[in-house]
């Protein structure tokens, strides 16, 4: 099993700014968005997504 580390994702759901934790292995921009993808349907419009390590 990979080494995963806590993230706090932050970014614009259909021009509404959220944030969401996750458990991620790189901390990469599209491996949040995959993430965000995961948790909204497929209508959502996601945008300005900027990941840092959680405290």
């Amino acid at each position: 099993m990979a080494q995963t580390t806590k993230y706090v994702i932050k970014y614009k759901l259909n021009g509404e700014r959220r944030f969401e934790f996750a458990q991620l292995e790189h901390g990469t921009a599209e491996e949040a968005k995959a993430a965000l993808d995961a948790i909204h349907g497929p209508d959502d419009v996601i945008s300005e997504i900027s990941v840092s390590k959680a405290l």
